[in-house]
C-alpha cells in the first residue's frame, strides 16, 4: 500500500535527524515508528533509563547468543581500547 503524507516541516527535521542517527532510510524509519504506534516523547538519559526503555520496548533478552553479558561487555571494552584513531 502507497501512502502519502504531508508532514510539517518540523516533523520532517526530526523524523529525518532520527533516522540518520539510526543509518536508516528515512522510508524505513518511518514505518518502524508507525508499526510502533509509539515515538519516545523523551530520550532516555541515565543507564537506568535506558534499560527500563529495554525493556519496555521488549529488547531485553533478544540476545540469546551472550550468555555472560558481563564478559560480552568487557570484551566489546577491550576491542575499542585497540581501535586506532584516524
Amino acid at each position: 500500500m502507497t501512502l502519502k503524507l504531508e508532514l510539517s516541516r518540523e516533523l520532517e527535521i526530526k523524523l529525518s535527524t532520527e533516522a540518520s542517527r539510526l543509518g536508516l532510510p528515512l522510508s524505513e524509519y518511518a514505518l518502524r515508528v508507525l508499526g510502533t504506534s509509539q515515538v519516545p516523547v523523551v530520550m532516555p538519559k541515565t543507564g537506568r533509563e535506558l534499560a527500563t526503555y529495554w525493556q519496555d520496548e521488549g529488547l531485553v533478552g533478544t540476545r540469546p547468543e551472550i550468555s555472560d553479558s558481563v564478559e560480552h561487555a568487557r570484551s566489546l571494552r577491550r576491542e575499542a581500547e585497540k581501535r586506532s584513531r584516524a
